[in-house]
């Protein structure tokens, strides 16, 4: 008996050395705009069965080794994680005026919805995900884009906005919406007045959308970046205005992680 189970043991360890997070680049177009995204998964969980897939759109920066970082932190959670590019392949921007400019063009237009839907294709694409278990969350910038995207009525079962632009729903738009939403946003961010917010939660309220927004308390915009600290010292105009909090950043990904149970979780009967 001892020796079977320790050759079960052998077995599951060769099992789980030989499982990896296998990230990959992946090349597509919108409206003639090459873009480059960038998928992560687990082999070994996607040999097994389709997993739920997670969306995840970048800052104003464009999609960088931080946006990265979080797609395989997203697939180490046990999901097929694509983070899609907005801008054009290689394409960032190395200050908060070039930023600015690039993320100009999509606010209020069409387009920021239609080029969010673009990076979801790819993303069912794959062939590794339940297209009813697709989720897209968002930093800042891609915080907006992915309310955008549950306002165009895209088929998401849930959306995650990380100091995220607060966009108001209104009748039309919430007619569409299929997501659940979770709204994880700073208490001090200045990016959004204190009438914003409550302009933004009443149109939720009003066209009684499925949501939560949380406030992290002491938190500037861009609290979840490491990198915030050092951009506000670099551009002083920001400075007061981003700024990392390792509290917000912890219970915001440990709030996502607890809506994704919710949304991914089987229908009771």
């Amino acid at each position: 008996m001892k020796a079977t189970l320790s050759a079960l043991a052998l077995a599951f360890s060769a099992m789980s050395a030989q499982a990896a997070i296998v990230t990959r680049d992946v090349d597509y177009e919108h409206n003639g705009v090459k873009l480059r995204g960038y998928l992560a998964y687990d082999d070994a969980k996607t040999a097994a069965a389709k997993l739920p897939g997670v969306l995840i759109v970048h800052e104003w920066w464009g999609l960088n080794d931080y946006v990265r970082g979080r797609a395989v932190q997203v697939a180490k959670l046990g999901y097929v994680a694509f983070a899609l590019d907005m801008y054009g392949a290689g394409v960032l921007a190395d200050d908060p005026k070039g930023a600015g400019a690039l993320a100009g063009q999509f606010y209020g237009k069409p387009l920021m919805a239609e080029r969010a839907k673009a990076g979801l294709d790819q993303l069912v694409a794959t062939g590794l995900v339940d297209p009813a278990k697709v989720a897209a969350i968002g930093y800042c910038f891609g915080g907006s884009t992915v309310q955008a995207l549950a306002y165009s009525g895209a088929g998401l079962a849930g959306i995650v906005s990380f100091h995220g632009g607060l966009l108001p729903a209104t009748a039309e738009s919430a007619a569409k919406v299929k997501a659940k939403i979770l709204i994880c946003h700073g208490a001090l961010d200045p990016s959004s007045k204190p009438e914003e917010v409550t302009a933004y939660l009443k149109s939720l309220n009003d066209t009684k959308l499925d949501y939560r927004f949380v406030q992290y308390a002491g938190a500037l915009h861009a609290f979840t970046n490491p990198d915030a600290d050092a951009k506000a010292e670099k551009f002083p105009g920001m400075k007061g205005f981003i700024g990392y909090s390792p509290s917000a950043d912890r219970r915001s990904w440990q709030d996502m992680r607890m809506f994704f149970k919710e949304i991914f979780s089987p229908a009771k009967s």
